[in-house]
């Protein structure tokens, strides 16, 4: 599974962005797919989460309310919805899949994208 994440860019602080990470190789309709994000000089960190269905998701407190992760199986995409985004925002975003983990952990997940840059400027 090769997956690549984009759609990151600069804006100001209270605006949205939309990320999206699509998937090649082979289809992850099964895998649960999550989002993470790095800042620099900070460990990645859990952002959101999906799993296989789309039925269940979950999100970081820092982004609950603001953030919605959602996927397309027939498109083999995941996308995640950042609303109302703040300079803490800013970080290098990764989406990664799980064919079988249901999990926050980083070291659960075995396919990961490149990265996408998000920078917030206040």
């Amino acid at each position: 599974v090769q997956l690549q994440a984009f759609g990151g860019g600069v804006v100001q602080a209270g605006v949205s962005l939309r990320l999206s990470c699509a998937a090649s190789g082979r289809t992850i309709s099964s895998y649960a797919v999550g989002w993470f994000r790095q800042a620099p000089g900070k460990e990645r960190e859990f952002v959101a989460r999906i799993n296989w269905s789309g039925y269940n998701t979950d999100y970081v407190d820092s982004v609950k309310g603001r953030f919605t992760i959602s996927r397309d199986n027939t498109k083999n995409t995941v996308d995640l919805q950042m609303n109302g985004l703040k300079p803490e925002d800013t970080a290098v975003y990764y989406c990664a899949a799980s064919s079988d983990h249901w999990t926050r952990s980083k070291e659960d997940y075995s396919y990961w994208g490149q990265g996408t840059q998000v920078t917030v400027s206040s």
